[in-house]
């Protein structure tokens, strides 16, 4: 999956916010400070799909991986019912960078070496974006996040993509019984990654599994690891693993 294939769907009416408020796990009274970082659930809890709000005048845009859109423009249909709301697809393309900001641009809210996003004809620059993610431990959809995923395990408490003071929302009991009565025993990692595995490559700890390797950059790589078996040096097939932090 890539990093830059986006699309960028237009939320309007006068319901748009509230209509948004009741679905996505992030606060969208955020908007007014720029790029808000949310997800969609199922009402399992488990991941759907992940975007970025912005506010628009009244409207709000929502940017997402392009391989998600068809899906959550009708996961968002069905949940429309008597709500004052639109919901379309723009050509509007994303625009990212990691280098001074251009005019109209916003900060990416997860981590400040994902850099920034703009909405409004800006040139993206050339980054290798793999490594940036690897190295902010940010999960990307399709390759750490996955239908199955649970996203405190994913890690978006950290990278701002929830808020446990906003109302309900799909999926938010699960969210925060997670958070409140459980300790997470798996989650993703970043990892020392000495060789070559591909991604999905299941890693040992002695002759145990203690998880699996997903997207590697720089020497770095990115982990859905079981915490109490993740210690050491580790094995990914041929490559060595080591937990960083």
């Amino acid at each position: 999956m890539s990093e830059t294939e986006r699309s960028v769907l237009r939320i309007a009416g006068p319901d748009a916010v509230h209509f948004l408020q009741g679905l996505v796990t992030n606060d969208l009274d955020r908007l007014r400070d720029g790029v808000v970082y949310a997800a969609m659930l199922t009402p399992q809890g488990k991941y759907r799909a992940d975007f970025f709000l912005v506010a628009d005048g009244d409207e709000v845009l929502l940017d997402v991986a392009a391989f998600q859109a068809d899906d959550l423009m009708k996961a968002l249909s069905l949940y429309k019912l008597r709500s004052k709301v639109t919901i379309e697809r723009t050509d509007i393309a994303v625009a990212r960078g990691i280098g001074p900001a251009p005019e109209g641009a916003l900060a990416d809210p997860r981590d400040p070496r994902m850099g920034w996003r703009g909405y409004t004809g800006q040139a993206s620059e050339e980054v290798d974006w793999d490594a940036q993610r690897v190295a902010a431990g940010v999960p990307l959809a399709g390759a750490e996040l996955t239908p199955d995923s649970f996203i405190l395990e994913m890690g978006f408490e950290r990278l701002s993509g929830l808020d446990f003071r906003k109302g309900c929302y799909v999926g938010q009991e699960v969210t925060a019984r997670m958070k409140h009565k459980t300790e997470l025993r798996k989650g993703l990692a970043v990892v020392a990654v000495e060789g070559a595995a591909p991604p999905g490559t299941e890693i040992t700890a002695g002759d145990k599994p203690a998880g699996t390797l997903h997207t590697q950059a720089g020497g770095a790589g990115l982990a859905y690891l079981r915490f109490d078996r993740a210690q050491g040096e580790m094995r990914a097939g041929e490559a060595r693993v080591i937990r960083q932090g």
